[in-house]
């Protein structure tokens, strides 16, 4: 099981945009992210809704992280993009057990435990830390 590829990309242009701290047009995130152009503005229109990224019409637009680094979540972003993470399809509010009862499915239970377990462990990487591992690793090559 993988992340989409659209999320994938989502994570690249929010560290850009974190990264960077001011205003950036979209042709350079998009390049620095190594993402298309038109990709990345699907992707920011997801982010902008999500209240993630600020976007500036006009010739001197362009897009702005939103939020300090430090309290943007890779859940955040996933979530931005993906919505409510679920382990399982059953665990939607709008899904109904075909085991019977919600309540009484081991499963469903099980895949709850999961879900909680893993969106708390995206809720433990920010961006600012993530973006500071870049760095560190980057020099410590150099």
């Amino acid at each position: 099981m993988f992340i989409t590829l659209e999320t994938d990309y989502a994570v690249r242009i929010t560290s850009v945009l974190c990264e960077k701290g001011v205003k950036t047009d979209a042709k350079s995130i998009s390049e620095e992210a190594a993402v298309t152009l038109r990709f990345t503005l699907k992707i920011l229109r997801k982010l902008v809704g999500a209240g993630l990224v600020k976007s500036f019409k006009g010739t001197r637009g362009g897009y702005i992280i939103d939020m300090d680094p430090k309290d943007i979540t890779l859940r955040m972003v996933i979530e931005a993009i993906e919505g409510p993470y679920y382990f399982s399809r059953c665990l939607a509010p709008e899904c109904e057990c075909s085991q019977g009862s919600a309540n009484e499915c081991s499963c469903r239970k099980a895949f709850g435990e999961v879900s909680d377990l893993v969106r708390n462990k995206l809720d433990e990487y920010n961006f600012y830390d993530l973006i500071n591992a870049d760095k560190k690793d980057k020099e410590a090559v150099q």
